[in-house]
């Protein structure tokens, strides 16, 4: 409590902001899948890692009619963890490991793809027939490459599981790493922070340089930084080093994120991320030859490889 007192191939627009401290503002680009919006931040045509956070997407809010829900059939991940956080809804993770896991807010899906792993998310049935509210964060984060062909796994923590740190006008919940003198339960890859903030409107949030890489993604409201105000959906990148002071011009809600420089840079391509070109390709060619093991409960579908232009290094 002391503490508190005190790149996708997608293009997207981004711009330098001038004031001190901030060194990129990333304006994500939206999507439509359905009646349900997409907004990817990471990533970006000019950034492509804060620390080992290699994708970000924010999804909704969106609310689902009666009968209708997300559907998001298997597709495979290699050499990177899939991180789920939700504010509103819940979603029915399944795996090849034989995992079925709802996730609902403020708890966290932590799923390890190493040298290969399949899963879908869905609306369960229950859920869908009575419709609602869905919104949340899907990130993605670049594995060492040491550890990139680890086993496979999955780890889900409730949200009474979280350090939870509250001052009277501001709540941070600290889904993964360390920060502000807590340290979240949840199992990760070398230097990392994650964590979820809520401020009241004129509330101030400290955000030390300990950290080599930091950024800040604003979900509701709107923030201050440096006398400069950040609307919702803005990707903040932070100068190494300097310390940051974030203010909440309205009551505002957004997430901090960033850890250690990653080991180099990485390639992408669709759903697989790597320090090796090869290996993207192998991955490939794996899925389209579905040598990929099913889900279990989920394997009448997939979704198919689509036209390779080529792997590319992105940005």
């Amino acid at each position: 409590m002391g503490s508190l007192m005190s790149r996708h191939s997608d293009p997207d627009s981004t711009f330098d902001a001038p004031r001190a401290a901030v060194e990129t503002v990333i304006v994500p680009r939206a999507r439509d899948l359905g009646g349900f919006e997409v907004r990817r931040a990471l990533p970006s045509a000019r950034r492509q890692m804060v620390g080992p956070f290699i994708f970000l997407d924010q999804m909704g809010p969106a609310v689902f009619a009666a009968g209708r829900g997300l559907d998001v059939r298997p597709h495979p991940h290699i050499n990177l963890a899939t991180v789920t956080y939700l504010f509103e809804g819940e979603i029915l993770h399944r795996d090849s490991l034989g995992t079925a896991q709802p996730i609902r807010p403020g708890e966290v899906n932590w799923m390890t793809a190493g040298r290969g792993i399949v899963h879908s998310e869905r609306t369960a049935a229950d859920v869908r027939a009575r419709g609602g509210g869905i919104s949340g964060l899907q990130t993605w984060v670049a594995l060492p490459a040491a550890a990139e062909e680890t086993e496979p796994a999955f780890a889900h923590h409730g949200a009474d599981e979280l350090p939870v740190i509250k001052d009277t006008d501001k709540t941070v919940r600290l889904i993964a790493g360390a920060l502000y003198g807590q340290t979240s339960p949840v199992r990760t890859f070398g230097g990392i922070f994650y964590a979820h903030a809520d401020l009241a409107a004129g509330a101030s949030l400290p955000l030390d340089a300990d950290h080599e890489e930091r950024a800040v993604y604003t979900v509701t409201g709107a923030i201050d930084v440096g006398g400069q105000r950040f609307e919702a959906g803005r990707l903040l990148v932070f100068r190494p080093g300097d310390r940051v002071t974030l203010k909440a011009a309205d009551a505002a809600r957004f997430m901090l994120l960033g850890g250690a420089t990653m080991d180099g840079p990485r390639y992408i391509w669709w759903n697989f991320v790597s320090s090796r070109k090869e290996r993207i390709e192998q991955a490939s060619a794996d899925w389209e030859a579905r040598r990929f093991p099913a889900v279990p409960g989920d394997d009448k579908e997939f979704i198919p490889l689509p036209e390779r232009p080529g792997v590319a290094l992105y940005p």
